[in-house]
């Protein structure tokens, strides 16, 4: 049996869930994360939880870059949110939705005035987003990238590089034994730490060793849970970065075997450090809305392996919106 699902807006189209009309039940997926307001419409999920990616919708965001001193989204940022899920929550509509997963991830959740973002969110659009907690967030992408591997990968530690926080995990069943979210995500800390094109050597430096501080303590937490059978990171920070370090192109497929290098990734971030956003826009695979920080996402991706004692990086294809849809699906379909 297979169920079609509409991805970070999403849908799930159920041989078993048709009601007398011949209907489908379909629940919608929407992520407000960091970066964008993304989607890949349709799944196709076996009784295996094997998901195919059908189609693709996503409007960047930004977020993190719409905060005030304070930290607040202010209301040029809401009003862009606000239009992304009312976008969103038109076009399931059209595609026959009957069930929204809506949530929302680091930029929302670190604000102060998040509780009013939502209120005016559902005001304008019906679609209440809920917040993923960060370790919550952690544990998903976990059970996404155990679902691909398996069970032969062993001991799995998971890197997430996102828009607006970092989560690593580690563990040997489909939850991990620990789950952490730090506030280094690339659009982050590229927003608070660079403010000229290319960065300053000297801001690059600093920020190196800022990352370095804050992940000490949980880098130590994980090495001692033992050594990891697979290494992983997960989209798309991580998957931007891997064909300017040799891997094939995101065009090969998700069954092409990737591996991320450190000594790879450190050339890497010798030669974009010097590059302006538009230059980098112009390597392939790298649009011009991550462009201007794929330098911050890159020196938080060496500084974990680095904490880690990591000297290579599985890209897994699945990552969070995977396991929010996994996890959806283990539930079962009414």
């Amino acid at each position: 049996m297979e169920k079609t699902w509409c991805g970070s807006f999403g849908l799930v189209n159920s041989n078993h869930s048709r009601g007398k009309s011949g209907a489908s039940s379909r629940p919608a997926l929407i992520d407000a994360a960091a970066g964008e307001l993304a989607g890949k419409p349709r799944y196709t999920v076996s009784d295996f939880g094997r998901s195919t990616p059908m189609s693709d919708w996503k409007t960047p965001l930004r977020l993190v870059e719409q905060l005030d001193k304070k930290g607040n989204i202010h209301e040029k940022g809401v009003k862009k949110l606000v239009s992304a899920v009312a976008e969103a929550s038109e076009l399931g509509e059209k595609l026959g939705c009957a069930e929204f997963i809506a949530f929302a991830t680091s930029a929302v959740r670190s604000a102060p005035n998040s509780e009013e973002v939502l209120d005016e969110v559902e005001k304008h659009t019906g679609v209440r987003l809920q917040i993923l907690s960060g370790v919550e967030e952690a544990q998903l992408t976990f059970l996404s990238a155990r679902r691909w591997y398996g069970w032969s990968a062993g001991r799995i530690t998971n890197l997430d590089i996102g828009g607006g926080s970092l989560e690593l995990s580690t563990g040997t069943d489909e939850h991990p034994d620990l789950a952490f979210s730090l506030d280094l995500g690339a659009g982050r800390l590229t927003h608070n730490w660079f403010d000229t094109d290319p960065p300053e050597k000297k801001k690059v430096s600093a920020l190196r060793d800022f990352i370095d501080a804050d992940l000490e303590d949980v880098a130590a937490q994980m090495k001692a849970m033992g050594p990891a059978g697979l290494a992983h990171g997960t989209p798309n920070t991580i998957r931007t970065l891997a064909p300017h370090t040799g891997c094939a192109p995101s065009s090969a497929g998700p069954y092409v075997k990737r591996t991320l290098t450190a000594p790879g990734l450190r050339q890497l971030i010798s030669f974009i450090s010097r590059m302006t956003a538009a230059d980098r826009a112009d390597l392939e695979g790298v649009s011009s809305n991550r462009s201007h920080q794929i330098v911050a996402g890159a020196l938080v991706a060496e500084a974990s392996m680095r904490a880690l004692e990591i000297e290579k990086l599985e890209i897994c294809p699945w990552a969070l919106r995977e396991g929010v849809i996994l996890r959806r699906t283990d539930k079962g379909l009414e």
